[in-house]
């Protein structure tokens, strides 16, 4: 499994993504699932993938290469897109376009069907920074002021850290802050989800990405948001009044 989080608040989008994928417990391998096209002044965006690798990267692999357009007949690319939603567009084609050559088998097999979700975060120069999640189906929805975050994968353990604090008026740093701690309690919760973690951030109107990092175990920041959320977990719990029921 995965966990892939966008964040788009006034200042800008934070996009975060694990890299753990498991086809059972004694088969764990690393991969990157966060990926940047960036023509720095001119288009920035960030796709987070998860579900079935090797559709992901089917499309990645479209995105990359081009994809014809059914209106022109010529090759597109990702890049080539002049607005963010045509861009949402273009990956829900290249889905569309995988599952004509791959549904059908993957139905039939053992494997978990036809199964993946992607996050689209960026901006167009002369357009609004925006964030898609993309279905199987390739249809998508818009994150928007009253849901500035999306979710995709193991997302049940880190989102009620965000439904409680994620708002459009957070400032970046602090929207990534809570990302990585939604992060921290889906890795804690489950053993499908793992380091390192991927992270790129897009400001507002600079039309480059500001941010791309790795996070690995080691990492002196991260250990620290760890070690100092559990305890702050601790404290509050403490400091609740113990219920007056018995």
């Amino acid at each position: 499994m995965t966990y892939c989080v966008g964040i788009l608040v006034h200042e800008g989008l934070a996009m975060i993504a694990d890299t753990r994928t498991n086809a059972g417990v004694d088969n764990i391998a690393t991969f990157r699932k966060l990926h940047l096209f960036e023509e720095a002044g001119e288009r920035a965006m960030a796709l987070a993938t998860a579900g079935n690798l090797a559709v992901a990267q089917s499309v990645l692999s479209i995105a990359n290469e081009g994809l014809e357009n059914p209106g022109t007949g010529a090759s597109e690319r990702l890049l080539d897109m002049d607005s963010m939603f045509k861009a949402a567009q273009f990956v829900g084609r290249a889905i569309r376009a995988v599952h004509r050559v791959d549904g059908e088998p993957l139905e039939r097999s053992q494997n978990g069907g036809f199964d993946v979700s992607m996050l689209l975060g960026g901006q167009v120069k002369g357009g609004r920074l925006r964030l898609f999640q993309i279905y199987a189906a390739g249809n998508f929805i818009e994150a928007t002021d009253d849901t500035p975050y999306l979710q995709i994968g193991e997302h049940k353990y880190g989102k009620p850290i965000l439904d409680r604090s994620v708002t459009e008026q957070l400032d970046l740093r602090e929207a990534l802050k809570l990302g990585l701690i939604s992060m921290d309690s889906t890795i804690r919760s489950n053993i499908g989800v793992g380091l390192p973690i991927d992270i790129v951030t897009i400001r507002r109107d600079a039309v480059r990405a500001e941010l791309r990092y790795r996070i690995d175990a080691n990492e002196p920041y991260f250990q620290n948001l760890r070690e100092r959320w559990s305890e702050a977990l601790r404290a509050a719990h403490s400091d609740i009044p113990p219920p007056p029921y018995t």
